[in-house]
């Protein structure tokens, strides 16, 4: 299918711009390679500073509203020895947040810390009332949530209710709802008053700078003995992974708290829980980037939640024994391939009944099938996402199955936790439950509400989406001039910032002539490609290019869309195109690019794999 390719450097680029501060620099250079100068300011970089990620630059913790109190509180429970119980979401930021905050604060001094995660089939998200309840045989003093709270009412009322006196501190990063639990202490970026400057910081980061500012605290007021003042830092590869997992936007706080976790992991200093992750996913540092972190690591601890009880996901982070750590990865690893094959059954029941996209009706999508698993449905409304470029909506049946669960995955311009919001209004007690933020979100219905809230939330993508925005289309930075086909502007781009949501990681796009190809693995297509006559070929590599049983076609000339990358064989680097989008030329469109083409088949000796 063809796709609108944008340019996100069209000709005419500004000569000049203005800081954020509105302040006027004529063309001033971001970054000393001209390359990168050039993908920095793609992406909002407009001063030298902002590329600038250390630690000193991070807001003050204690711009975050409720900050003061929530030192204050845990000082409390750690100085009269308090319990404390952590609970947390069931995924990669749920428990990377859960990790942070039970290491970190028993590295603060604290001395009885345990955590409890809900287990997704049993409890459901968040603070629930069942899950408080659960938490009661423990007794604790105090309970923190990481990653969850914000709209818990239920749960927060059932806190006050116990009968052994429990504080409750909510540390959150989803949006609040207009009224906001009954807790001791909220710390949550986006509850309302809050001038923290960063909106997208994930749940790992809320608990970090709390402990962050608890230990500022307690180093002023003379807790720990000089020299002897507790290290945060270690927990800096819990912090990279929760965030880039959770895909928030790469902000300037997030890149930053990313870029010193791969720093750390890339050292050598990785907790044995991480490490035996990325060793079944074949990374190793010092090459670990932050998509090593997100479509390597990330999904391995993700499916315990899903599947089962992220229970196990935590314990990992936590161990210190790698044989432990490394036993326990395993595990993990077999539940993401087992999440794996439940996910392309559910993806191909979808396809089933998807009619061609062109002959789609529906702007808003929804799906339901009573034999989906409610922990795989958000995976695959992504995919269903990225290959409709509409908002998707996939539906799995609960225990009881006379509700059915939702995980919804939006595009640019429709806000989901808004969109669902307006629906509540419209029709009140449609909506069971629902909640997120304005790319991916949850949501519950009865099951026989799912036809009237398909027609509805239809109704609202079209009002906030025009044909053209579902059209399809991918944003590049723009052609590729040919000195910079090589391992070293690869490595340069690769290693140079962390790249994630909101912060791409740098495509381009060309046309090349194809000299020769080969399906790998059943599935994926390699290419050696050329640009003109005379010129070197590269690999490129096009992952799930090809369905099980279609035919494949053969190539001439071609329009990519690509990210550099390296292919490291034998400790030999090689420039790889990793491609992600390919489009056979017409004939008119060939005529231009075939002057003087090279001819197929010259190079095949190359394509060794």
């Amino acid at each position: 299918m063809a796709l609108q390719i944008l340019d996100r450097n069209p000709p005419g680029h500004a000569e000049a711009t203005t800081s954020r501060a509105g302040d006027f620099h004529p063309s001033s250079q971001v970054h000393a390679h001209p390359l990168m100068d050039r993908l920095l300011k793609n992406r909002g970089i407009l001063d030298a500073s902002e590329a600038d990620l250390s630690a000193a630059r991070l807001p003050d913790p204690l711009r975050m509203k409720g900050m003061r109190e929530a030192v204050s509180l845990l000082n409390e429970m750690i100085d009269r020895d308090g319990n404390i119980l952590v609970i947390s979401d069931y995924d990669c930021d749920g428990a990377t947040a859960c990790a942070i905050a039970v290491e970190g604060l028993r590295e603060l001094g604290a001395k009885h810390v345990g955590f409890l995660v809900p287990d997704r089939f049993t409890y459901g998200y968040g603070l629930s009332a069942e899950i408080v309840s659960k938490a009661s045989e423990l007794r604790p003093d105090l309970i923190i949530t990481v990653d969850n709270g914000i709209a818990s009412h239920a749960g927060a009322s059932a806190v006050r209710s116990l009968d052994h006196p429990t504080k409750l501190l909510i540390t959150d990063h989803h949006l609040a709802p207009e009224s906001l639990p009954c807790a001791d202490v909220i710390i949550n970026p986006n509850q309302p008053g809050c001038e923290y400057p960063s909106k997208a910081i994930a749940g790992c980061g809320v608990i970090f700078m709390a402990l962050l500012a608890l230990k500022n605290h307690r180093i002023e007021q003379g807790y720990y003995p000089e020299g002897s003042e507790p290290r945060l830092l270690r927990l800096l590869d819990l912090l990279a992974l929760g965030t880039i997992a959770d895909v928030v936007p790469l902000d300037y706080v997030n890149r930053t708290l990313v870029s010193l976790g791969l720093a750390m992991i890339n050292s050598g200093r990785v907790r044995p829980g991480i490490g035996a992750l990325l060793k079944l996913a074949k990374r190793a540092p010092p090459r670990i980037v932050s998509s090593d972190m997100g479509f390597a690591v990330g999904p391995r601890l993700n499916a315990a939640g899903r599947l089962d009880d992220m229970t196990i996901g935590v314990r990992c982070l936590l161990s210190q024994d790698p044989e432990e750590a490394g036993e326990l990865a395993r595990e993990l690893d077999a539940f993401n391939s087992a999440r794996k094959e439940i996910e392309q059954d559910m993806k191909t029941s979808a396809l089933e009944t998807l009619p061609a996209i062109e002959d789609l009706d529906a702007y808003g999508l929804c799906f339901f099938n009573a034999d989906w698993h409610q922990g795989v449905v958000g995976i695959v409304a992504s995919r269903l996402k990225e290959l409709t470029h509409r908002p998707v909506i996939c539906f799995a049946p609960d225990e009881e199955g006379e509700v059915i669960k939702g995980s919804a995955r939006s595009v640019p311009g429709l806000h989901l936790r808004d969109a669902l919001a307006d629906i509540d209004v419209l029709a009140p007690g449609l909506l069971l439950k629902f909640g997120g933020h304005a790319m991916a979100a949850g949501l519950s219905i009865r099951k026989y509400d799912f036809e009237r809230f398909s027609e509805m939330f239809d109704a609202r993508v079209r009002a906030s989406l025009s044909a053209a925005d579902i059209a399809g289309s991918i944003e590049t930075d723009g052609e590729l001039e040919p000195e910079y086909f090589n391992t070293e502007t690869a490595e340069l781009i690769k290693h140079a910032s962390p790249w994630g949501q909101g912060f791409p990681e740098p495509v381009f796009h060309g046309e090349f002539f194809v000299v020769g190809q080969k399906v790998v693995a059943e599935r994926h297509l390699k290419l050696l490609i050329a640009t003109r006559s005379g010129e070197a070929p590269v690999d490129g590599i096009y992952f799930h290019a090809i369905e099980p049983g279609d035919p494949v076609a053969q190539y001439k000339t071609v329009r990519l869309v690509y990210q550099l990358d390296v292919n490291v064989w034998r400790e030999t680097k090689k420039l790889q195109l990793i491609i992600r989008h390919l489009e056979a030329l017409s004939s008119s469109e060939s005529e231009s690019l075939e002057q003087d083409p090279p001819q197929r088949g010259v190079y095949a000796e190359e394509l060794v794999f």
